[in-house]
């Protein structure tokens, strides 16, 4: 009996020496930017969330004029009947024009964190009678969608904020079908110019930085022609089958 004990006490023992040898995929800094987490990946610093408190500012007037949501929705090159995922959907401010644009025979998840915006959007729902759009409450690890039905998943203004970016994305890799498209929507980071706090901008080369450990997304193109962001796109790549043996 004293035996199994002290092996099971050796086995956690040594699980944990063997995870304290494992280096972390972040790391936290002391200095860092008083409007960031402290928190870093891949030499980034991770931003905070916008809480549910400022999701005003998401439908303020000046949007269109600052944003040109109209230019990114015919730059998506949506299709009629289509499954697409709002990933961090917020006030639901580009999830009811994705729901008229796949129509009734495709799909919309709205995914957020917050409750609180997953309630504002399902008012918003109700009030325009949109019946295509399915509101999913993820976690910080989780995207919590189905696995390979994801014709586009579209993250604006989002993925900076993501408190474990890898887990994440890795997750949205696994829910997009072959040929599915995953794109960032990122205030750049490039252009001074942009009245945007740094740690909520990010630069082209650190998008594809974060992207290179997963190697079925290939780089599809990027777009620079809204105001202030840029919009990158990758595309999931189709198995490759192993040819038969001659």
């Amino acid at each position: 009996m004293y035996r199994l004990h002290y092996a099971v006490i050796a086995l956690i023992l040594g699980a944990n020496a063997v995870a304290a040898q494992t280096p972390s995929r972040y790391e936290y800094k002391k200095d860092h930017d008083p409007y960031g987490t402290g928190k870093f990946y891949l030499g980034r610093e991770i931003a905070h969330v916008m809480g549910f408190q400022g999701a005003s500012w998401l439908e303020r007037k000046e949007r269109e004029q600052e944003e040109a949501v109209s230019k990114l929705m015919k730059a998506l090159e949506v299709k009629e009947g289509q499954t697409i995922a709002d990933f961090g959907a917020g006030s639901g401010h580009h999830t009811v024009k994705l729901a008229k644009l796949v129509g009734a025979k495709g799909k919309v998840y709205a995914v957020d964190i917050q409750p609180e915006m997953l309630d504002m959007i399902g008012k918003r729902l109700r009030k325009d009678n949109i019946k295509n759009v399915q509101l999913v409450h993820n976690n910080e690890k989780e995207a919590k969608l189905p696995e390979a039905k994801i014709d586009m998943i579209l993250m604006v203004d989002v993925y900076h904020e993501l408190s474990y970016p890898y887990e994440v994305t890795l997750d949205l890799v696994k829910a997009l079908k072959p040929g599915g498209r995953l794109i960032f929507v990122e205030f750049r980071l490039e252009d001074k110019r942009v009245p945007i706090l740094d740690v909520h901008r990010m630069s082209i080369f650190q998008v594809k930085k974060e992207m290179e450990p997963f190697k079925d997304m290939k780089h599809q193109k990027t777009l620079n022609h809204l105001p202030w962001q840029h919009v990158i796109i990758f595309e999931k790549q189709a198995a490759v089958k192993p040819q038969p043996s001659p």
